[in-house]
């Protein structure tokens, strides 16, 4: 193991023992660690920093920026036992932070999604139920990708209909109550899965045919083969996982519907606004405000109501 990365390590130990998890910004540093000694360069310079952030070509210039960023804060910690290093001063990649609008899926693009996950094909048959099974439960719940991958057998209860998301982007804990039609089909699919891997092998509820819990990396690209199948994606996006429509819209789908029809109830959106970011997981009401200026239909809603709170849109 090299000096650099034997320091990468020691970081991230030290980091986590403060209570961050680091899981992407791992993977981001032991990269441009890979990509150091690729060039045969032992320390940290600014302009090795600057060429590994603009790897990437077809991104927006705030994940450049979030590339480098994440390199400073190494280098500054690695500098005061590292003299050579050379810590990336702030703003050699400006960027204004834009969030990218949300993709809203028809009912019709969900059901060809699961479908289509459905038949995709596998030594044991189980690929096809757990890929249609999670699609599905993420589609319904709104959960992140994340949450829905972590989850354990122990975390389903079947009786009292919820969901316990442990460990979530924030550190917390939350439950989510589901529908009965969405418990029978988590139970179904435990009842399949059960009988190719046995439940004592793992604790993960949506597992791959070899008893181990299925990642985010093959989950993406299962999404992105199915998306392809039935025409959401052009084969030239397959390898492009942030393009839309992305997995993790769904989760703004769910969002999405769910104000649309309180408006169209005439409830007090401003008022149930903070269940919904409890539901979802938001550390803070003013993420799931975002939804009411990034999408179209949602704003004129607003608006119509703002100019006449009383009449029913």
């Amino acid at each position: 193991m090299s000096e650099l990365r034997e320091s990468l390590e020691e970081y991230l130990a030290i980091r986590r023992s403060l209570g961050f998890k680091l899981t992407d910004l791992a993977y981001r540093l032991r990269n441009f660690v890979d990509f150091a000694e690729r060039e045969g360069v032992s320390y940290i310079t600014t302009e090795l920093a600057l060429r590994w952030a603009q790897l990437p070509t077809q991104v927006q210039p705030a994940t450049w920026a979030a590339r480098l960023a994440a390199v400073r804060r190494f280098a500054a910690w690695l500098s005061a036992t590292d003299l050579r290093t050379q810590v990336p001063p702030e703003g050699l990649l400006p960027h204004q932070h834009r969030r990218t609008p949300p993709y809203i899926y028809s009912d019709d693009e969900i059901s060809r999604i699961v479908r289509a996950a459905g038949e995709l094909s596998s030594a044991k048959g189980l690929r096809a139920r757990t890929y249609s099974t999670l699609f599905g439960l993420l589609a319904v719940t709104g959960m992140r990708v994340s949450e829905a991958l972590s989850l354990d057998c122990t975390d389903v209860d079947f009786e009292a209909r919820v969901l316990t998301i442990r460990g979530t982007k924030f550190g917390k804990t939350r439950l989510v109550p589901v529908h009965p039609s969405t418990c029978d089909a988590l139970r179904a699919y435990r009842r399949e899965r059960d009988q190719i891997v046995p439940a004592s092998l793992t604790r993960g509820f949506f597992v791959s045919e070899r008893a181990t819990r299925i990642t985010r990396s093959a989950t993406h690209a299962t999404f992105v083969k199915v998306s392809r199948e039935i025409g959401l994606r052009a084969p030239d996006q397959s390898r492009s996982l942030g393009r839309r429509p992305r997995l993790h819209d769904m989760r703004h789908r769910l969002a999405v519907r769910t104000l649309i029809d309180w408006y169209r109830a005439g409830l007090d959106v401003e008022r149930e606004l903070p269940k919904l970011a409890t539901y979802l997981g938001h550390a803070h009401v003013h993420s799931t405000y975002w939804y009411l200026e990034a999408v179209p239909e949602l704003l004129a809603l607003a608006s119509e109501r703002m100019l006449d709170p009383h009449e029913e849109v």
